[in-house]
């Protein structure tokens, strides 16, 4: 009975713990600059501000702690990628690693690309390394920071300690509103 109750306390505290963490811009705040290193998608190989590139167009940003990436994430990114293509109304997934290993990165997001066929979303890494950029305000005890943008400004951040495809209809219809 003990050890039942205190393993019930222990998985309470976990979730708790999980669902306590925030990262990202607040909704309506107005989204500052991005730079990054484009390896895949519609800027490829070249340093860019995609904040400043997809200015008032309907953006996903998804913030990936490069060194947590798992399977259970690359199936959010794919699901994420297709229901964007589907919304369409020129929405777009930038997906920014979060790394201080740049050329690992910039080998691997090509094999990532190839194995998950994204065909609205851009494979980037941060060019302020592993924190990301200060004014995004990125935990980095989130496994992935999810950030819905349209018009400049946020509509909201979503911060996942773990994450999978069961998480994308939250992102869509976010997204759906944000386009409508």
């Amino acid at each position: 009975m003990k050890i039942t109750c205190l393993f019930a306390v222990l998985m309470l505290s976990a979730a708790a713990f999980a669902a306590d963490v925030e990262s990202g811009p607040k909704a309506g705040e107005k989204v500052t600059s991005l730079k990054v290193h484009a390896v895949i998608g519609a800027i490829e190989d070249k340093e860019v501000d995609y904040a400043a590139e997809r200015k008032e167009k309907p953006t996903v940003y998804v913030f990936v702690q490069a060194d947590l990436f798992s399977r259970p994430i690359a199936r959010y990114l794919k699901v994420l990628d297709k229901a964007v293509s589907d919304i369409g109304k020129d929405s777009y997934v930038v997906a920014v690693w979060l790394t201080d290993d740049k050329d690992k990165t910039k080998a691997y997001l090509p094999l990532a690309n190839k194995s998950l066929q994204f065909t609205a979303t851009a494979l980037t890494y941060s060019l302020d390394g592993k924190t990301g950029p200060a004014d995004w305000a990125i935990n980095d005890r989130a496994h992935v920071t999810t950030i819905v943008v349209k018009s400049g400004k946020v509509v909201e951040s979503i911060a996942y300690v773990s994450t999978n495809d069961t998480d994308v209809p939250k992102v869509e219809e976010l997204l759906k509103k944000a386009v409508e």
